[in-house]
């Protein structure tokens, strides 16, 4: 008795989509017409007029030309700290429960 794979529905891996659009990279009649995906707008963010200010010194004395820039690029390297000191505690806890 020999049986099929079933199917796989659900998600596939980035492998697998690797895999698929590799193999049909060359091939014209597997590609669809072109999609536009549009960006998300930014959020915004009010923040206090005096830290603005310190905000905008800082980027200056940084050399960043936009503060905006700057700023977005601190906040994104404290929430990187934040959540890896957040998954050391996590494992600690972890570890200290199973003692």
């Amino acid at each position: 008795m020999s049986s099929k794979k079933k199917p796989r529905r659900g998600k596939l891996s980035e492998e697998e989509i690797d895999n698929t659009i590799e193999a049909h990279a060359g091939d014209d009649s597997k590609w669809g017409t072109p999609i536009r995906v549009r960006k998300k707008g930014s959020a915004s963010l009010s923040i206090p007029a005096e830290l603005a200010a310190r905000a905008a010194f800082l980027a200056r004395l940084h050399r960043e030309e936009n503060v905006v820039d700057w700023l977005t690029r601190i906040i994104k390297e404290r929430v990187e700290m934040e959540e890896v000191a957040f998954i050391e505690a996590k494992r600690e806890l972890s570890a200290r429960r199973s003692v």
